[in-house]
């Protein structure tokens, strides 16, 4: 007997950026890297980012409270918006970090639950709902 067990969701956890460096700059990360001050290139510009992120902290968090969106991760369930939708409501969804519409949304539900959808990171949804809902998505 066949049988196949996922080890791990497929869904990335994280979203992959290329960015451009100058010969210099990648040069003093790799001699970084080589002194053991961080694991590997990623590890450099992911700490980097984190650092800089951080210095401007107070900053997004007006921003995020000024335009009313969550942070983090959000995730919108079939029975979130079947709740919504029987409360006679609409859903403007607005986060910064992840927003995730699950797999079993139809998108004739997810047309009838929500108005906007503004993510600022990334929006996960199935290309069904994604297409059904692409003049809401900014």
């Amino acid at each position: 007997m066949n049988s196949i067990r996922q080890l791990r969701a497929t869904t990335p956890d994280s979203e992959k950026v290329t960015i451009n460096l100058g010969y210099v700059d990648l040069g003093r990360i790799d001699l970084l890297v080589q002194e053991g001050f961080y694991s590997n290139r990623s590890d450099f510009i992911r700490t980097a980012i984190r650092n800089h992120l951080d210095g401007h902290g107070e900053t997004v968090n007006k921003v995020i409270e000024r335009h009313t969106m969550e942070l983090g991760l959000r995730n919108y369930s079939q029975s979130d918006l079947e709740a919504v939708r029987d409360a006679g409501e609409m859903l403007h969804v607005k986060v910064v970090g992840l927003a995730r519409i699950a797999p079993d949304v139809t998108p004739e539900l997810a047309l009838e639950t929500i108005g906007s959808i503004s993510v600022l990171g990334a929006l996960q949804a199935s290309p069904e709902v994604r297409n059904a809902l692409k003049d809401r998505i900014s």
